[in-house]
């Protein structure tokens, strides 16, 4: 097994590795900005090595930096959590040229991956169904109203290196069309370096469901069930669950093994996530693949009874997959709440700044991923999501009651949180009843924000 793990990430996920290492005793090496020199990862760590100052592109980002903190550290193998340069093929092979394992899928599949046209091209060749749309990048405007104009309105202009909603606008007409070609290449080049976009047919109001695969270096790719992602806004999740109240038992077969077939076609290793749209007819349509492990991991790991993470280390140190992985069956219910410091009801404006009391929920059942504690000072520079709380129930009502309560114990003054928000989700009779879809937050719960805002 590795020595050490130098994990180049930050908040809750970098805690979430640490943990994991801890329990297969190897040692960690945290990296942080000197916004996060504060931080529970730097605490929890073995070592820590600053990395630059608070803006990502000076720290996180930096390639440079974090191979020369881990050949200062000394380290085996590099974890990039989520995020950042977790899916940057690039990154994944600067780690080989220094012989540090990137734990992660080999190089080849990041790059066939992380251009979503080219795993919209990958899933097709497979026979993974996927949405009407362009064979390639679409370089003008021109163009584009051509292609919207040949699969018809609406559509969606999609980041070719997109990722967390970033580099994505819905048209419903020539004019949206223009300004979203443009807007969405602006906000990619910024947020990705690359302005490349391309167009696909907008399934209006689908399920988001995706399925989680581990795949090890001896050709066992396995599927561990899907999760639903449809409760977000503005194509970012704010609740998901495992299984999903839409699935049936011949559909998530069907899209199963649509999944497997796809991570073996790109000879996949580690934890992978396939994306899917699905309309209420049970068709599905292949969105995206994840290179990374995914911030809803946890609740296929409560539903099933297993340590993604903690795989994902032993695979990229050569072992084979677990036979429990191999073998794990869904036992409960799961649902995840991403808590944000945000406020929710002045259009989610975020909300850095000190914690002043911090009370997490406790109890059967309940699990928090968290790396916030009363006087930490909550930074404006990332995410603003400072936790993920996770109830399990043997039923889904049963799960959702313990998340209600659970929400309604979590205690966080000095910053607003979405805590409140979504409260109000689980009190909501559609999303009780099981039926909603990715319009649900704008369509349901904002519309009538007045009656969850006590």
């Amino acid at each position: 097994m590795f020595n050490k793990v130098l994990i180049a990430n930050r908040g809750e996920i970098a805690l979430r590795i640490i943990r994991a290492c801890k329990e297969l005793g190897i040692r960690t090496l945290a990296v942080y900005s000197e916004a996060d020199v504060d931080s529970l990862h730097v605490q929890l760590a073995d070592e820590a090595i600053c990395i630059g100052p608070a803006p990502s592109a000076n720290s996180y980002l930096k390639i440079d930096r974090i191979i020369s903190a881990a050949e200062v550290g000394d380290v085996d193998a590099i974890h990039p959590g989520y995020g950042f340069l977790a899916e940057n093929a690039h990154f994944a092979e600067i780690c080989a040229s220094c012989n540090i394992k990137f734990i992660g899928p080999p190089v080849a599949a990041i790059r066939a991956m992380g251009d979503k046209n080219v795993a919209r091209s990958t899933a097709r060749d497979a026979g993974v169904p996927v949405t009407p749309g362009s064979d390639g990048i679409v370089e003008t405007e021109k163009e584009a109203l051509k292609i919207a104009k040949k699969i018809g309105y609406p559509v969606m202009i999609k980041a070719v290196a997109g990722g967390g909603g970033r580099g994505m606008r819905p048209a419903h007409n020539d004019a949206s069309l223009v300004q979203g070609f443009h807007g969405a290449r602006m906000e990619a080049e910024k947020a990705f370096g690359n302005a490349g976009v391309y167009i696909e047919k907008l399934i209006e109001n689908p399920h988001h469901t995706e399925f989680q695969v581990m795949a090890d270096m001896h050709g066992t790719v396995v599927h561990l069930g899907e999760r639903d992602c449809s409760i977000q806004r503005r194509n970012q999740k704010i609740v998901e669950e495992c299984p999903s109240p839409l699935m049936t038992e011949a559909l998530r077969k069907k899209m199963g093994q649509a999944s497997v077939k796809l991570a073996e076609a790109v000879a996949y290793e580690g934890a992978g996530t396939l994306e899917f749209l699905v309309d209420d007819k049970g068709n599905f349509y292949f969105m995206e693949m994840n290179t990374r492990i995914q911030v809803e991991h946890t609740v296929t790991e409560e539903v099933y009874g297993c340590d993604l993470v903690k795989e994902q280390i032993r695979i990229a140190n050569g072992a084979p997959m677990s036979g429990y992985i191999k073998a794990a069956k869904a036992r409960y219910h799961a649902i995840e709440c991403r808590i944000n410091a945000e406020d929710p009801f002045n259009n989610f404006q975020p909300n850095p700044g000190k914690i002043d009391l911090y009370y997490a929920p406790g109890g059967r059942g309940v699990r928090i991923d968290s790396h916030a504690y009363a006087g930490y000072s909550v930074p404006p520079h990332y995410d603003s999501m400072i936790a993920k709380l996770i109830t399990i129930g043997s039923t889904r009502a049963n799960a959702i009651s313990r998340m209600t309560r659970a929400l309604s114990e979590y205690m966080v003054t000095g910053i607003k949180t979405t805590i409140p928000f979504q409260e109000a989700i689980m009190r909501n009779p559609d999303f009780l009843r099981g039926k909603y879809n990715t319009g649900f937050v704008e369509s349901v719960i904002t519309s009538r924000a007045a009656e969850f805002n006590r």
